[in-house]
């Protein structure tokens, strides 16, 4: 069976979407022999971020035009029409259009995986953009798909919000746990550390969580905020001023990093922490591979104030970490909180603030606790092999018929 695997970019660019899908690609490829062709956008990361693929070998588009668009001339010619089908984690931009045209000519099958991007806070952003790539072809590719991916509950009900009845497959984002559990968080000259993990953008709910943590007072004293993360839009520079007009004492890690973090595993972040003692928040950039490592090893307790999720890896990846999470129902994982591995909060400032309050006082033991929780929750439910397995008999369902696997709910 041959797969082409089409994103909007293949590479830290598209955040949580590149991590999860990366993930599975690769376990498709490795443990169920599908030939995986992935095909994304060229960005300025293409490059640094190819080999996070092997053993696949992503094939790039150079755009041309607004990036907003994406359009590329050369991504149809990239689109192998012996390929047995397509799978598209694309959103708004023009690789929708070429798959669906791809579809059109081979008349075969495609299966649309749009991570989130039907959410009703996610439609209202940049609405009529959307609108008219609605219209032009986004509604037609996923109306025309042999099946839609969802990720989660409430990504079905958008699906069928936005008029789609064609069956779903409902498989969530699946995560490799860490070779070992999280060893002990550690202390920084006295400091704790608070982790948020992802992509600086509006829809992350960080202003209100500022606003929060500058309301902790006390709360915070003995804890660092760390904001850990790749800049989308200029984003950061509204967190760094924000964090100055409340009062916080703010710095960044970008300029200090040389040498931390050469081997794989190391967690010892002290030598980089030595320059912001001071200092209430701290802008580290991205996070890429043992630097991430680093801080998920190094954290006591992560936090996603989300106006908007599909279902975030960030917070998968601290459950597998041994991590307790605060967080809103957008990050659509109602688990965490039956569970016990989560914080429930709204995007409010109080919520938040009322949250921290509550992570800020608790107990390393407590904290653990939660910790213990997640990593259950992510072995039992959210693990690679188990999103891989269940995807595979999509493709065998989707190519081959008979009864759909257990995971897809019939068209209505």
């Amino acid at each position: 069976m041959k797969a082409l695997c089409v994103m909007e970019s293949a590479s830290r660019v598209d955040g949580g979407v590149f991590v999860a899908e990366r993930t599975l690609q690769r376990m498709l490829a490795m443990d169920h022999g599908v030939k995986v062709e992935v095909v994304g956008l060229h960005d300025q990361f293409s490059e640094q971020d190819r080999n996070q693929w092997t053993p696949l070998a992503p094939r790039f588009a150079r755009v041309a035009g607004p990036p907003g668009v994406g359009y590329s001339p050369t991504l149809p010619g990239l689109l192998d029409a012996g390929a047995d089908l397509a799978y598209s984690a694309t959103l708004w931009r023009y690789p929708s259009m070429a798959v669906l045209h791809w579809h059109e000519k081979t008349r075969k099958p495609m299966i649309a995986a749009p991570h989130g991007s039907l959410d009703p806070w996610a439609l209202r952003h940049s609405r009529v953009k959307k609108a008219l790539a609605s219209m032009l072809y986004k509604r037609a590719q996923l109306a025309k798909s042999a099946c839609l991916r969802a990720l989660c509950s409430s990504e079905v009900d958008a699906l069928r919000a936005f008029g789609l009845r064609n069956p779903v497959c409902l498989i969530p984002n699946g995560i490799d746990l860490p070779a070992e559990p999280a060893t002990p968080a550690r202390e920084f000259q006295g400091a704790k550390l608070l982790l948020f993990l992802g992509r600086l953008n509006p829809k992350k709910g960080l202003p209100a969580a500022l606003r929060a943590w500058a309301r902790s007072g006390i709360s915070r004293a003995g804890w660092k905020f760390v904001i850990a993360g790749w800049d989308n839009g200029g984003h950061e520079a509204l967190l760094n001023d924000l964090c100055r007009e409340l009062g916080l004492k703010v710095g960044s890690c970008k300029e200090d990093r040389h040498g931390v973090f050469s081997e794989p595993g190391l967690s010892d972040l002290h030598p980089l922490f030595q320059a912001h003692t001071e200092e209430d928040v701290v802008l580290f950039g991205p996070a890429l591979r043992n630097e991430k490592d680093a801080l998920l090893r190094s954290a006591d307790a992560c936090i996603l104030p989300s106006l908007s999720e599909g279902l975030p890896m960030a917070v998968l990846e601290a459950w597998a970490y041994g991590l307790p999470m605060i967080m809103t129902d957008a990050c659509n994982l109602p688990e965490g909180f039956e569970s016990g591995a989560a914080i429930r909060v709204t995007s409010d400032e109080e919520s938040i603030a009322a949250g921290l309050d509550e992570m800020l006082k608790m107990s390393a033991a407590e904290r653990a606790t939660m910790g213990s929780s997640g990593r259950r929750l992510v072995t039992e439910r959210f693990n690679t092999a188990r999103t891989a397995s269940d995807m595979k008999a999509v493709y065998d369902w989707v190519l081959g018929g008979g009864p759909p696997p257990p995971c897809v709910e019939a068209g209505r």
